[in-house]
């Protein structure tokens, strides 16, 4: 007969207990980094989903009148990289939190769809950033090639709220990629 614990459960012996201690460890630091690729995610989202900036600019049409004070809007849905900025950012978040669900699950069929889908958000999230940081750059450096001017020294906190988003997106992606990799080290093992 199996010996028992106080707790009326099945005695374990060293090499069980190590290898629950060590499944429960590797499930808790999944979970907390799922968790904080969500909130990062979310926030990069939200950051750069209420990024506004209006400024009055003075504009010059001929050299011998007066300029004209004009009310400027910058604004994150008018550069398509930055609306594929925020969408991917919420499809992100939105499958970490359902994914903090589907990851407690030990199915098999289930682990698979979970690594799948973090390499998506990997993906994602790359593609996202980079798009966000190539336009993010011309506004703040401008492109003397074809005459376009920078963008940041007039919108400055639009500018800064942009590059914020972006590090906690990069961050939030290098956290799935992180995913990914502790999944694919645990089916390997």
């Amino acid at each position: 007969m199996e010996s028992q614990n106080k707790a009326g459960l099945p005695a374990m012996d060293g090499f069980e207990r190590r290898a629950a201690s060590q499944s429960y460890g590797a499930r808790t630091c999944d979970l907390l980094v799922r968790v904080l690729a969500l909130v990062l995610t979310l926030a990069a989202a939200i950051v750069l989903g209420v990024d506004k900036q209006t400024k009055v600019v003075p504009i010059k049409l001929v050299d011998t009148l007066p300029a004209i004070s004009v009310p400027v809007s910058a604004k994150w849905h008018y550069l398509s990289a930055f609306t594929y900025s925020v969408a991917s950012n919420a499809i992100a978040s939105s499958y970490a939190a359902l994914s903090l669900v589907l990851a407690t699950s030990g199915k098999k069929g289930v682990v698979s769809a979970v690594i799948i889908l973090d390499l998506l958000m990997v993906a994602m999230l790359f593609s996202s950033n980079g798009a966000a940081l190539a336009i993010g750059l011309m506004g703040y450096q401008g492109n003397s090639h074809v005459m376009w001017a920078k963008v940041c020294t007039v919108f400055g906190r639009f500018c800064n709220q942009v590059a914020v988003s972006i590090a906690l997106s990069l961050l939030g992606s290098i956290l799935f990629l992180l995913l990914v990799a502790m999944r694919l080290h645990k089916k390997s093992n």
